[in-house]
């Protein structure tokens, strides 16, 4: 049983790691079978294809995400420092993976619309990271121009274009300037 875990980890760890690289698309199932050096019966035996591989990915980059963060905004004892630990954390992840983008958009504009699970997948995801940020904000005390909720959504909104701009432009400009406007607006 743990030699079968082991194997498993090794597929889930090197089709990680080319998906995130080279892109979904990209990727061959004998890429993997080769990268992992394992038989393609393994492969089959612990996915029953490429796309169940993906959506393993997937669950795993959630799970990491979700966990990197706890342990990231740990220390942070206010909702505030918790929102500023948000944007900070995704300023580091940028920096981390050598500005390569988040996982789940490029995921979902490879696949597009043509793979509805996978895009469920994605949505749900967002969703939890909008869900979490939404929880903050109401916790804040704050009177300016916007419902909290509508601070919350376009906060996540402007994270989102920001990632998408610091793999364009290859530096974290835009999510620092989103820390800024944060500054500003719930000091």
């Amino acid at each position: 049983m743990q030699k079968k875990l082991k194997v498993n980890d090794r597929i889930l760890q090197v089709a990680s790691a080319l998906f995130y690289r080279q892109g979904y698309n990209q990727t061959g199932i004998n890429q993997i079978i080769a990268e992992a050096d394992i038989a393609i019966g393994s492969l089959y035996n612990h996915y029953p294809s490429k796309n169940a591989l993906l959506l393993a990915y997937l669950r795993k980059q959630e799970e990491e995400w979700l966990e990197g963060f706890e342990a990231f905004s740990k220390g942070a004892t206010t909702p505030e420092e918790k929102i500023f630990k948000f944007i900070d954390y995704r300023i580091r992840q940028q920096q981390d993976a050598d500005f390569s983008g988040c996982p789940f958009i490029k995921i979902a504009s490879e696949v597009g619309v043509s793979d509805l699970n996978v895009l469920q997948v994605v949505e749900a995801y967002k969703e939890k990271q909008r869900s979490l940020l939404n929880g903050l904000f109401r916790q804040i005390v704050y009177s300016g121009p916007l419902n909290r909720k509508q601070l919350a959504d376009n906060l996540f909104f402007m994270i989102e274009g920001a990632t998408v701009n610091a793999t364009i432009a290859r530096n974290t400009q835009g999510l620092e300037g989103v820390r800024k406007i944060m500054k500003n607006m719930i000091h």
